[in-house]
């Protein structure tokens, strides 16, 4: 509507810029005067401008004739394709001209005009490859999809295009949200082209969307081969997609392969924290106490992590706190300085009800580095030495808008998730969640829970005080003290 509307007013201009100019020369005065052969032409300045236009019409006329003659000379001296070679290269000219002006206004952003430009290269000129590429990339500019899609599919049925359609296809399927269709499409392509890095990468997302662990792992060993990736973030990444192939297995109830397919993850990466903690419960499922252990003790040398931890306490379950105290020392004597571990340390000996030694664990963590769960610590440490209610109300007043600590956060986005998973829920990005202390305007999904609940069994000092950890509310199955104690 908008460039109709553009046309009828540049026409109007022009018959408006005609007209006052013959206007104009109407009422000029004087003239020229032609003498030919004896007589004479006396013309105004509007015929003047006239005769002008006429002759110029009449020399481009002659000059085209003469240009058909020079041919059919040429055709009656014995060259057959004189006709039409001639007529060919007016053609090819006004193609080439076409698809340059095409391609400068795609690069300029104008959309409409490149798609006029390149329709008419894709009449003047014998190469579908190229003109009707360019008519396709000037549709999705000028925001025309349907003449996009059917020119992507025309390109995607030849040989020497279709890896571009079929390209262009999975393009705009991904950009509809059609990621089924995007996922056969990408298929095709790395059939096509298997070592187009961009297409590897979209195949890769998508298989892991769809939870095709086999079929990611193979796309991510093309990446390798193809050299797309080092060997060390292919090795990460084997080992991510080994450990979610091993989660669907848990899903399905099948413990053995679950086990192996853990166990394999953590060969692959022994710093993946869910790959560690996966193994280690396989390998406690099956009784072999110390390869878990062994497990844990080297994962927590990499990162000390709570849910390291909460499979360490799953060895041995059914124990007394003080012998889980002492059990753990194995994991608390490896990164003593490390904030997870004076917590952990500091939970171990509330569990004992050593609160003394866990203040001193926790040491100067409230004060330089607060955290909604350091602080209710500090809570339950000052219930357990007998502390007014006001101190311990403290406590947990500044531990509800204290940070919540280190989290899984996606490197690409940012955004916050309770649990690790292999691809981000927010922006599809394959292996970005690293654990780590979001940024502070970040917000906390579900806000901060306390830890643990405080339970008065009576009112005679620090012996009449029970504590019980609920660890579990902000961070899942963390360690807390045992049931028989």
């Amino acid at each position: 509507m908008l460039w109709s509307l553009i046309k009828l007013l540049a026409f109007v201009a022009v018959v408006a810029g005609l007209t006052i100019g013959g206007a104009y020369l109407m009422e000029q005065s004087g003239g020229a005067v032609i003498a030919v052969g004896g007589y004479e032409f006396t013309l105004s300045p509007l015929q003047l401008a006239i005769g002008l236009l006429l002759l110029a019409v009449v020399v481009w006329l002659l000059l085209t004739v003469f240009g058909v003659l020079g041919a059919v000379i040429r055709f009656l001296n014995g060259d057959n394709n004189a006709l039409s070679n001639h007529f060919s290269r007016r053609k090819e000219r006004k193609g080439l001209n076409a698809l340059t002006e095409a391609a400068v206004a795609l690069a300029s952003g104008d959309g409409r005009g490149a798609l006029s430009r390149a329709m008419a290269a894709n009449r003047y000129l014998d190469q579908p490859e190229l003109t009707q590429l360019l008519v396709a990339q000037a549709a999705e500019m000028a925001g025309d999809r349907a003449r996009a899609e059917e020119t992507y599919k025309i390109l995607a049925r030849h040989e020497r295009t279709r890896f571009a359609g079929v390209r262009g296809l999975l393009r705009q399927k991904l950009a509809e949200g059609d990621d089924v269709t995007a996922l056969r499409l990408a298929e095709k392509a790395f059939e096509i082209n298997p070592r187009h890095t961009e297409t590897q990468d979209v195949l890769l997302r998508l298989q892991a969307e769809s939870h095709d662990w086999a079929g990611a792992r193979k796309t991510l060993d093309a990446q390798r081969r193809s050299g797309a990736l080092p060997r060390d973030v292919h090795k990460r990444r084997d080992a991510i997609l080994a450990l979610s192939q091993a989660a669907d297995v848990i899903d399905e109830s099948k413990s053995i392969e679950a086990r192996e397919a853990a166990i394999e993850a953590n060969r692959l990466s022994p710093d993946l924290i869910p790959a560690a903690v996966m193994a280690a419960r396989g390998y406690i499922a099956a009784g072999n106490s110390r390869s878990a252990a062994r497990i844990l003790r080297k994962a927590w040398d990499v990162q000390p992590h709570p849910d390291l931890a909460a499979a360490f306490a799953e060895i041995v379950p059914d124990e007394t706190p003080q012998e889980r105290l002492n059990r753990f020392k194995v994991l608390t004597s490896i990164r003593t300085e490390h904030p997870e571990t004076r917590m952990l340390v500091a939970e171990l000996l509330i569990a004992a009800e050593d609160f003394e030694a866990a203040r001193r664990a926790l040491g100067d963590l409230p004060e330089t580095q607060p955290t909604g769960r350091n602080l209710t610590l500090m809570a339950a440490i000052a219930r357990g030495l007998g502390d007014d209610e006001a101190t311990v109300r403290g406590w947990l007043t500044r531990a509800l808008a204290a940070p919540r600590g280190p989290q899984w956060v996606c490197d690409n986005c940012g955004r916050i998730h309770p649990h690790w998973v292999p691809v981000c829920a927010n922006c599809h990005a394959f292996d970005t969640l690293s654990w780590k202390t979001p940024p502070a305007e970040a917000s906390l999904p579900g806000g901060v829970e306390l830890l643990p609940l405080l339970v008065q069994n009576g009112s005679e000092g620090r012996s009449s005080t029970a504590i019980t950890p609920i660890m579990e509310d902000l961070e899942p199955g963390r360690p807390g003290p045992s049931t028989s104690s």
